[in-house]
């Protein structure tokens, strides 16, 4: 068939296209959320060099960007897992990710209210 990657749709039938475009939204939903995280880390370290408090912020602008970076990845393979399953008319993978992204995000507003209060 020529499609990427091969090891996902050479396994099992063609699943309902419905199902394939709704773990594809969902993909893509998850990528939004890395690509605002990158331009968060990156955005708080401008405004921390800006505002001369120079690299009190750069651990957590680099915790926004290391997430970021994770989820992109976390996203593409839960992409792959997802459609193999419906492929194989498997259960569906658990969120996997998404109780570890809130806690990320927990941490580093934590880390920014206490940069605030300071």
């Amino acid at each position: 068939m020529g499609r990427w990657p091969d090891s996902v749709y050479r396994e099992g039938a063609e699943p309902d296209p419905r199902f394939t475009f709704a773990n594809e939204r969902t993909f893509l939903a998850w990528l939004r959320t890395a690509l605002a995280l990158v331009v968060a880390g990156v955005a708080v370290d401008v405004l921390a060099d800006s505002a001369d408090q120079g690299g009190g912020y750069r651990p957590l602008a680099v915790a926004l960007v290391v997430l970021g970076m994770a989820t992109a990845v976390t996203a593409f393979t839960r992409w792959m897992r997802s459609e193999r399953a419906m492929r194989r008319q498997e259960p569906l993978p658990g969120m996997g990710l998404g109780p570890v992204l809130a806690a990320g995000i927990a941490v580093v507003g934590l880390g920014l209210v206490v940069f605030f209060l300071l």
